[in-house]
């Protein structure tokens, strides 16, 4: 949605469309307002700042009270500047006055969806569109928020089921609450089974032998991490580089650290990179 969707110029034409039939759609906040009122100068921009940040959640609707008597007056407007919320067709809140941003802010909180509710509708959206690395962005952030909340802890997992990443799916499923077990569970645990029966290859099942029997192979090792990286194993990777660091930073001539190396700069800004990215810089210092 465009800044222009979302902050609007209130006239005679677009008056009814934007102050009553949007606010069933969402709240529409409406700014009475003045050129000659100080105040107003004030309040304006604070309520632009939070229509901006709130990205389409609410619109701003500025009423030039002097230009729009008519409007102002079946709003009851006396005073400059005054503000109400328009829901479902009808004034259901508001205050005059300049106010400061945080008393704006709990008010409108009481009508506008949560900071997670929108993140959680947006990973749906984005998965509904096969859109997956933004779907698990959003859902991330929803889960940062509140990872308490059943909806947000399965979408979470639902959306790192989409990414091939069934370790972290896997290990979020075996936190999830008993009372939370249910249909929805088991549908992405057998999700999980399947992407790790998948990921374990003939290839990876000879190398974890042959390294059985040669446990000391640094370069069979190196191979066998490769293989999990291809199969979006990435911490199982990292855990057996790691390993092998901590042992000796040339390992494998020097093989090791730039496969791990590369593997921690590709995942760049996952949770796991910046976890062996420290244990790593521990090694160093």
């Amino acid at each position: 949605m465009s800044t222009a969707e979302y902050i609007v110029d209130i006239t005679m034409e677009n008056a009814k469309s934007i102050l009553i039939d949007r606010s069933f759609e969402t709240p529409v906040v409406i700014d009475f307002w003045a050129d000659w009122c100080e105040p107003c100068k004030d309040l304006m921009p604070i309520l632009e700042k939070l229509a901006n940040e709130y990205q389409g959640a609410f619109t701003l609707a500025r009423v030039n009270a002097d230009a729009m008597q008519p409007l102002a007056g079946q709003f009851g407007i006396r005073s400059l500047p005054t503000v109400m919320i328009m829901q479902n067709g009808q004034p259901v809140d508001g205050f005059a006055g300049a106010q400061p941003e945080g008393a704006i802010r709990e008010i409108l909180e009481k009508y506008l969806p949560k900071a997670e509710d929108i993140k959680l509708n947006e990973a749906k959206e984005f998965l509904e569109a096969n859109d997956l690395a933004n779907a698990l962005n959003a859902a991330k952030e929803a889960w940062d928020i509140d990872s308490k909340r059943t909806d947000i802890h399965f979408m979470y997992i639902r959306a790192l089921v989409a990414n091939n990443r069934w370790e972290e799916a896997k290990k979020l499923l075996n936190e999830t609450k008993l009372e939370d077990q249910q249909a929805e569970y088991h549908e992405l645990l057998s999700q999980v089974e399947l992407l790790e029966k998948a990921s374990d290859t003939p290839q990876m099942q000879a190398l974890e032998k042959r390294i059985e029997q040669n446990p000391e192979d640094d370069e069979l090792k190196v191979q066998l991490a490769v293989q999990y990286t291809q199969a979006n194993r990435n911490e199982d990777a990292l855990e057996l580089l790691f390993s092998m660091l901590s042992k000796n930073l040339d390992s494998a001539n020097g093989e090791a650290k730039q496969t791990f190396l590369d593997i921690v700069n590709t995942l760049s800004g996952d949770p796991i990179a910046s976890k062996f990215r420290r244990r790593y810089f521990s090694l160093l210092y």
